[in-house]
């Protein structure tokens, strides 16, 4: 029994040096939910902490335009609501925050697609969509961000994702629109 209380009355005091909690903590209230919205059109892509507007970001985008992602290899960077769903060094790209595309709607879509005979029978979805660095090679240096290039990624330079990378956690929303 005294060991018992021994024990408790060290983790109480303990306890008692960690400080008070955090105020949002305390009150109730949740930190600002982080988010990305991905402009196409714009070359852009904006931090956002609850309704805050954070850092704009220059992006590279893949080649293929506006619209929707229809199929593997089409270069096209999707359009709609994905989220990080997790944080890998690369060792082409620095950093890549993987996005959980194929989304059900892209899966549906595909699909109706496929059924219609609107994409070559072999056609695939494909995958490994995410946010990522510039290349590696050094001859990348200067026409990063003039043209668009990646996959159907979306590409920033090296100290931009390093950035971003401490900044969203995974499971972070990460928004696509033309």
């Amino acid at each position: 029994m005294k060991r018992l209380f021994s024990g408790l009355l060290f983790g109480c005091i303990i306890l008692g040096f960690a400080g008070p909690a955090p105020a949002a903590a305390t009150s109730g209230e949740a930190a600002p939910k982080i988010r990305l919205v991905v402009s196409k059109g714009k070359h852009e892509m904006t931090l956002y902490e609850g309704e805050q507007k954070g850092e704009t970001f220059k992006v590279a985008l893949g080649p293929g335009g506006a619209g929707h992602k229809h199929r593997e290899g089409d270069k096209v960077t999707p359009v709609g609501r994905y989220h990080i769903i997790a944080k890998q060094a690369s060792q082409d790209f620095r950093t890549f925050l993987r996005l959980d595309y194929p989304n059900a709607e892209d899966r549906k879509r595909f699909a109706e697609l496929k059924k219609a005979g609107a994409l070559p029978k072999g056609a695939t979805i494909g995958g490994d969509i995410g946010i990522h660095g510039a290349p590696r090679a050094p001859e990348w240096k200067d026409v990063h961000k003039k043209y668009d290039w990646t996959w159907g990624c979306v590409a920033l330079d090296d100290q931009e994702i390093d950035r971003l990378a401490k900044k969203v956690p995974v499971g972070t929303v990460v928004d696509i629109e033309d």
